[in-house]
């Protein structure tokens, strides 16, 4: 299996529709198999001007200005919507898109921006979380003509007609975290991709070993979920290059260096080919210059090529 490509961006920071839209059919045409997007209502560390936009509201959009590019979250927070009104969503968006769309779900971790939007974000998530993915895909995995019923803690559905369906079969859900047992648990029983988010390079060779161990432990296949990771990216042709696109974000570059794909091509080349050595089959490329359209084209010809 080649390394998959994909790209991941962080539109709290600042960014329009429109911006968003541009580095999806950039996405789309050069040939990475995703366009993902965070779900966030606040920015970190700056305003964020214009201001936040909804992560499934956007994609809807998107999934009638694109036509290939498969569209997902990573990942929208578990506090931030009642399960039925995001299976709902999601379907739909599912089905604008033709079949294109994965779900990312966490707990939520951002206390500020649910201060901020009056949005309730309760000490203790997990348990809301495992309620969500039991009711998510209890709704779509319910047959057409038959009702879904949920007794939990935190949400009860009566006589569902659990609808829309999807329009796939089955909506890939991507499931993270960083907890040593439970999570794991969780993302066996539910996930068919399991990802870490911006971990220590160190790290993730060890944490795939505890995933594939959970899904033993729950009678799954090795290898039956896709390993994935999530780090920043900045790479230039030359050092000149890089090290300009890292003053555009406002990193500095030996940091890049160590906590991303950054630097030059022969070195995200090689930063990548030591992931997927580790058991890591798809990284999500985190972009944090929209307008640097020059960037995803440098990916796709000159990284991604090497890549096999």
């Amino acid at each position: 299996m080649t390394l998959d490509l994909r790209i991941f961006i962080e539109p709290q920071q600042g960014a329009t529709y429109d911006d968003q839209l541009a580095v999806a059919q950039a996405t789309e045409r050069l040939g990475f198999s995703a366009f993902f997007r965070s779900d966030h209502y606040l920015a970190m560390g700056r305003e964020g001007l214009p201001g936040p936009t909804d992560s499934w509201l956007t994609l809807a959009g998107i999934a009638r200005e694109t036509s290939t590019v498969r569209l997902g979250t990573l990942v929208s927070s578990a506090t931030f919507r009642l399960p039925g009104v995001l299976a709902i969503q999601v379907a739909q968006v599912d089905q604008m898109s033709g079949g294109r769309v994965e779900l990312g779900l966490g707990t939520g971790w951002y206390a500020a921006e649910h201060a901020a939007y009056g949005i309730p974000f309760p000490d203790k998530r997990f348990g809301i979380l495992e309620e969500q993915l039991a009711v998510v895909t209890g709704l779509w995995g319910t047959p057409v003509g038959e009702t879904f019923s949920f007794s939990g803690e935190h949400y009860q559905l009566v006589d569902s007609p659990a609808l829309p369906k999807p329009a796939q079969q089955h909506i890939p859900l991507v499931v993270g975290g960083g907890g040593p047992r439970r999570t794991p648990a969780l993302a066996a029983r539910y996930g068919d991709e399991y990802n870490q988010s911006f971990p220590a390079i160190s790290d993730i060779g060890p944490r795939i070993k505890v995933i594939e161990q959970a899904l033993a432990d729950a009678g799954r296949e090795p290898g039956s979920m896709v390993q994935s990771v999530a780090l920043v990216a900045a790479v230039g042709q030359d050092e000149a290059e890089f090290t300009r696109r890292a003053a555009a974000i406002g990193r500095e570059p030996g940091e890049l260096r160590e906590h991303g794909i950054a630097g030059t091509v022969a070195e995200a080349v090689d930063r990548l080919k030591a992931l997927e050595a580790e058991g890591v089959q798809r990284v999500y490329l985190q972009v944090l210059d929209l307008a640097d359209l020059d960037h995803l084209d440098l990916f796709a010809r000159e990284v991604r090529a090497q890549l096999g």
